[in-house]
């Protein structure tokens, strides 16, 4: 578990590696912005060295009408079926952040059938503001929006809103009531956390719904020893996801129904 937030950590400073942009709060704009990094990071954060999956999908298809946008759709494909939803448990800064929150010591709300059905949401918020409201603004307008990113999306007001807001005068002039709302929704995030594991993760976030179709065809994710497992169920108690079994759309391959199985049946490895 220790060695999995090392790399979490080391992640979120390797995708933000421009650190002088958090004392000035200018934006890298060099050659890797034109690489899609694996987790959800946002373009805008003034450390990035890399693009957000989720921006650059919604930008192709706001920029151009049915345009299909192949350089994205590659990057989130490789990522996909490579890793899946490891991604999230091992590679999205974001994911790490809720983690910590997570932490505070206070009453925690455990999976139930309700946060298993919740669950299902991130999916529907993936169709309708990645694909279906890119797509009609821009066929009804002219013009297209990100709507995820301009409307929901809390990673981007905590990494790229509130630290160019607070460097750059004339954009704090600019603020109105969409980054109250903004604001709104990254404060319930951070509130949810302290009580529910990785509440956005689970219940909101579109790149882990997207990696999530993936989850059992990745090259790399939870494996179980059929042989070994002796069907003591203590794997799925101790899962804090909304997991039905190992390695289901919901695992983000955290680790935690490895080390509390009595027989060592489970591994994170290669599948094939």
């Amino acid at each position: 578990m220790v060695k999995r937030k090392l790399i979490q950590i080391c992640t979120a400073l390797l995708y933000n590696g421009n650190l002088s942009g958090f004392t000035t709060g200018n934006i890298w704009k060099g050659s890797s912005k034109n690489i899609c990094l694996p987790g959800l990071n946002c373009y805008s954060c003034p450390g990035a060295l890399g693009a957000c999956p989720l921006g650059s999908l919604q930008s192709s298809l706001s920029g151009v009408f049915l345009r299909i946008p192949f350089y994205v759709l590659g990057f989130i494909l490789l990522f996909a079926l490579i890793f899946a939803r490891l991604i999230c448990g091992w590679g999205c800064p974001f994911g790490l952040v809720q983690e910590l929150l997570y932490k505070i010591p206070t009453p925690k709300l455990q999976r139930n059938r309700f946060t298993y059905l919740l669950s299902y949401l991130k999916y529907f918020i993936a169709l309708i503001f990645l694909i279906i409201l890119p797509l009609a603004f821009y066929h009804f307008t002219g013009s297209g929006v990100p709507a995820f990113c301009k409307f929901i999306c809390p990673a981007g007001t905590l990494e790229a809103a509130l630290p160019l807001a607070f460097f750059k005068p004339q954009i704090r002039e600019l603020l109105g009531q969409l980054f109250i709302w903004k604001l709104t929704l990254l404060c319930l995030t951070v509130l949810a956390a302290i009580f529910i594991y990785r509440p956005f993760c689970r219940f909101v976030c579109p790149l882990g719904a997207i990696y999530g179709l993936f989850n059992k065809i990745s090259l790399f994710g939870m494996k179980v020893n059929t042989v070994k497992c002796i069907n003591c169920d203590r794997c799925m108690e101790h899962c804090k996801m909304d997991c039905r079994h190992v390695g289901d759309s919901e695992c983000i391959a955290c680790g935690e129904c490895r080390s509390v199985c009595p027989v060592k049946a489970i591994s994170l490895s290669k599948r094939f």
